[in-house]
């Protein structure tokens, strides 16, 4: 048995946050089915894609979404 220690949040360094976050979507992704999604949640996603219907906004990719997301947290500690 392996036991990892995870840091608390306010300890981890932003793109340690990221990677938490992807390591947890990942883990969720895996059985959606037990995700119970709330109302608000659907209504957001409802007037997405009424905004995206009517050209007033677009999808991106998440791989695109998340490669701009990793850059800029790198020039964020780079300018540090």
């Amino acid at each position: 048995m392996t036991v990892q220690t995870i840091p608390a949040i306010e300890e981890m360094t932003p793109l340690q946050r990221v990677e938490l976050m992807e390591e947890l979507w990942k883990a969720m992704s895996r059985r959606p089915e037990d995700i119970e999604v709330p109302e608000w949640h659907l209504r957001v996603l409802e007037e997405r894609e009424r905004a995206v219907a009517n050209g007033e906004d677009e999808f991106i990719d998440l791989e695109i979404a998340m490669a701009e997301l990793r850059a800029r947290i790198e020039e964020r500690k780079q300018s540090r």
